[in-house]
């Protein structure tokens, strides 16, 4: 697994030394109380004798056995999704969750939206809910593209009708632009995210999809050095794009 390169970090108000485990994903809140008490944790180079203890997360130096704790209030992970995995926090065998050191999902990370169980590509992992929520909310129009191969050729007319939006009976898709490399593949983007769009907006036009591959979300940009499964922090760049989009 890779995971090179720095998360956007902030300057934390202050809070217990107990909570600030938990919020990197070092120790849970308990694990920090017996860690107390064994004398392995220490703030500004003295051994604490509490996990109440009150520190300012962006000023004070915590260690534990000896090694420093770097506070980071906010993460942010892109994962290449292998086929087979859901896209949940959910304490299951196959969730994206599981291909992750545990550190990220006790810091409250999570998948920020969803891709179908055979879908693969682009997920965004974090834990800060204010842009997830920018980046999901159908009033943004956050752009996803993906990669897809279907099993019927798709023509200039098929290709109106999804760049034109298209009534699948329940809602009209908005226009998604379409660029065929192939008759049989191309890149579709969108700015919607409803369930099983891609699928049945291929299926509507007489085609079926055969291999979905989401490589692009919010000007996030899929790592093509990742292989499935792989994943990594992102860079300050990457994370600004995401704010702005």
């Amino acid at each position: 697994m890779k995971n090179n390169s720095k998360s956007g970090l902030k300057n934390g108000g202050i809070m217990r030394l107990d909570r600030f485990f938990s919020s990197v994903g070092q120790l849970t809140r308990s694990e920090c109380g017996v860690a107390v008490k064994k004398g392995r944790i220490t703030v500004n180079g003295e051994i604490v004798k509490t996990a109440s203890v009150k520190i300012l997360p962006c000023k004070d130096e915590v260690t534990l056995d000896g090694e420093t704790v770097v506070w980071q209030e906010y993460y942010y992970l892109m994962l290449n999704k292998p086929s087979g995995y859901i896209s949940s926090t959910e304490n299951s065998e196959n969730t994206v969750m599981k291909l992750l050191p545990e550190k990220y999902s006790r810091a409250g990370c999570f998948p920020c939206g969803r891709l179908d169980i055979d879908t693969v590509g682009l997920l965004l992992i974090t834990n800060d809910g204010d842009t997830a929520h920018r980046l999901l909310s159908p009033k943004k129009h956050a752009l996803k593209s993906y990669r897809f191969r279907c099993s019927v050729p798709i023509g200039s007319d098929e290709i109106y009708a999804l760049e034109n939006g298209i009534d699948l009976g329940d809602f009209v898709t908005l226009p998604a632009k379409t660029e065929m490399i192939t008759p049989t593949e191309g890149i579709i983007s969108v700015t919607e995210g409803k369930f099983h769009q891609i699928k049945r907006m291929l299926f509507a036009v007489g085609s079926k999809i055969e291999f979905l591959e989401r490589i692009s979300f919010g000007g996030l940009e899929l790592d093509e050095k990742l292989d499935r499964g792989e994943w990594r922090e992102l860079t300050d760049d990457e994370i600004s794009v995401l704010k702005e989009a």
